[in-house]
């Protein structure tokens, strides 16, 4: 079932064409990731979709009888109105029920008055008339995901951070039948976003979005559109198949436009030779000449050259961490945290928001100072630091003006030197674009640039915090490149667990309360290791097998499925079989989950053959298939235990 078509779009931005006369359609179920450039018109695109803004030709035709719920990138919020005003902002009467219950509850708490029961009795009435007690449950459970505990509070009121949550709780409660997401992931923790990830790819929810988050999208969605040289180019398959579908699509280009390069040369010496008599035949052969000429001229993206800089040496003390404590007046961030960075190290932090990570970075580059303990630099070391909200830029100038107020030049590896406009070009600012206003980049280009300056002064330990956030894909790997060649040190917080997996080689895991736990390792060998812990965990929580009394309880705290007492023996008692089988499938669960993480990370490097991707595809489809037989396999076996 078509639930909306795109015709024929065309949308520019001044004197810049965003993309031109594209058309695609939306079906029921579809999960669409957008792909493109930064400053190509995802948003522009999606804005267009939701009626938000309006083409320069072309037209969006939705389906007569479907709900469309939209979250812009950048939420404009009601800022007298409060939480539950902007969440249950929406006329269908399950909702309206669900916020009037809501509403006359709280008041019956405040003041049990004959008026406020009589509202809250008549509130109940509604719930059960329309059935929305599902609603409301699914409502306490995403706002609880995202730690919004206070609805009655004012927007206002709120950071960024936690307005953008609320609005992404409103989408999801409105239950529309197409979503339009543009960058859902932003804002949140890892642990929301693995919420968020499982939520949305067993929805029924038919959905479109925009999403740097490559973990997220492979997990998601099932089909790919791209947007390159304002075309676009569809691709019905998950990310890994995108990435092989693609390396095939610019190599027949690459192919191509050699050929068509060698007819251009043979009829540009024809026309430099052409008879005087202008006949029509003559004519029209000039006319296909200049036809054939905006061809050979057509670019075609290609991956660019490895880039690699030399970083100032560093001595043998790099940085020292002694016992430091740090707190604010309602919080414990850091309690007794040492440790010693050594030559080349790469490490990630992870935690939920308000745990402490930007803290400790503020605390390594002395913009705060710690409680009590001390941080000590070796001599040589040269902090480079980006910030979440970039690098402050006075005054609107031209993107190569900035730059060159930073750094004129920087050094490669192999000791040559390049200017800055060809770091700049390396990273996309293409040499048109160079002399571009500040003003006039979009949020992630202005991101962009903030870290580019930042590696332009070659720095030898970079602490980075939220370096993906607002990056397009071919940005991030590049980036991500670049880091793995990096020789100095660097720490980097990031919920991007793709670019996390690729590059530390462990993990400061900050759980609260001031705790940090040092772990060895990727995020999914992290996750794995947390994973083991929760099962057994679980198995330990479980009673005994025999014991009547344990499992009469369990069963009544599982929402009264009693165990059949059928003298003494338990009708779910696992056998000595099945008790082994649960126990191989422990271990044999994790390992395939690295197999298949494997497969994963060898689809993005982009290395390999069409052949190789072929199969690291299907070998990737074959594990997660197999892990979601053994894990429903597992969750039998444990029920029964």
């Amino acid at each position: 079932m078509n639930y909306l078509t795109i015709e024929k779009l065309t949308k520019s931005f001044g004197e810049k064409l965003l993309f031109e006369d594209i058309t695609f359609g939306i079906e029921k179920g579809q999960k669409i990731a957008l792909i493109a450039k930064n400053g190509t018109g995802k948003s522009s695109l999606l804005n267009i979709i939701a009626g938000v803004d309006t083409p320069d030709s072309g037209k969006v035709t939705p389906r007569n009888d479907i709900t469309v719920s939209y979250l812009p990138q950048l939420e404009t919020v009601m800022e007298n109105y409060s939480v539950m005003d902007v969440i249950f902002d929406s006329g269908s009467p399950v909702i309206k029920a669900v916020k009037e219950y809501e509403t006359a509850l709280l008041w019956v708490k405040r003041n049990e008055t004959p008026n406020n029961v009589a509202r809250f009795e008549h509130a109940l009435s509604e719930m059960e008339r329309l059935h929305a007690w599902d609603l409301e449950s699914r409502v306490k459970e995403i706002l609880s995901r995202f730690g919004i505990d206070d609805i009655f509070k004012n927007i206002s009121e709120l950071s960024g951070g936690q307005r953008k949550k609320t609005a992404l709780a409103k989408t999801l409660i409105a239950d529309s039948d197409l979503l339009i997401l543009d960058e859902p992931t932003n804002h949140l923790d890892i642990d929301m976003i693995e919420w968020l990830e499982a939520y949305l790819s067993t929805s029924n929810t038919t959905l479109l979005m925009v999403t740097h988050d490559r973990y997220f999208l492979d997990q998601v969605c099932n089909n790919i559109i791209e947007i390159d040289n304002q075309k676009l180019y569809q691709y019905k398959g998950k990310y890994g198949y995108y990435l092989e579908k693609k390396a095939e699509r610019i190599a027949n280009e690459t192919a191509e436009l050699e050929k068509i390069k060698q007819l251009y040369r043979k009829e540009l010496e024809w026309v430099h030779t052409s008879p005087s008599a202008r006949t029509t035949k003559a004519k029209a052969r000039i006319n296909a000449f200049v036809e054939l000429k905006e061809s050979a001229t057509r670019k075609v993206e290609k991956q660019a050259d490895a880039f690699h800089v030399r970083t100032e040496r560093l001595g043998n003390k790099i940085l020292e961490i002694n016992n430091i404590d740090f707190s604010y007046p309602d919080k414990l961030i850091l309690d007794d945290f040492s440790y010693i960075f050594k030559k080349g190290e790469k490490c990630g932090i992870v935690g939920k928001n308000g745990t402490g990570k930007t803290t400790l970075l503020k605390l390594l580059v002395g913009e705060i100072l710690p409680n009590a303990g001390r941080i000590i630099p070796g001599q040589t070391i040269q902090f480079g630091y980006f910030a979440q909200d970039g690098l402050p830029v006075k005054g609107n100038k031209r993107v190569i003006d900035i730059v060159k107020e930073h750094a004129e030049v920087i050094r490669l590896e192999n000791g040559n030197y390049v200017g800055a406009s060809q770091f700049l070009n390396y990273f996309g600012f293409k040499y048109e674009q160079q002399y571009t206003y500040y003003e006039d980049l979009s949020g992630g280009e202005k991101r962009k640039l903030s870290l580019l300056i930042t590696l332009l002064k070659n720095p030898n330990f970079l602490i980075l915090d939220e370096p993906t956030n607002d990056f397009d894909i071919d940005t991030l790997n590049l980036l991500e490149d670049f880091l793995t060649h990096y020789q100095g040190c660097f720490l980097v917080v990031s919920h991007d667990r793709w670019f996390m997996n690729k590059l530390v080689d462990h993990l400061f895991v900050f759980e609260g309360n001031g705790k940090v736990k040092d772990f060895y390792g990727n995020y999914t060998e992290y996750r794995i290791e947390k994973q083991k812990e929760h099962r057994r965990g679980d198995l330990h929580s479980c009673p005994k097998i025999g014991d009547r009394n344990g499992i009469a309880s369990q069963a009544r705290n599982d929402g009264g499925r009693q165990a059949r007492n059928d003298g003494g023996r338990s009708e779910k008692k696992l056998t000595w079989k099945e008790t082994q089988e649960l126990t191989r499938l422990e271990t044999e669960i994790p390992i395939l989950e690295q197999e298949k993480e494997l497969f994963l990370q060898k689809m993005d490097t982009g290395a390999g053959t069409p052949q190789d991707l072929n199969n690291w595809a299907i070998a990737y489809q074959n594990l997660s298939e197999e892990i979601d037989t053994k894990t429903m396999r597992w969750l039998e076996l444990s029920e029964k235990m």
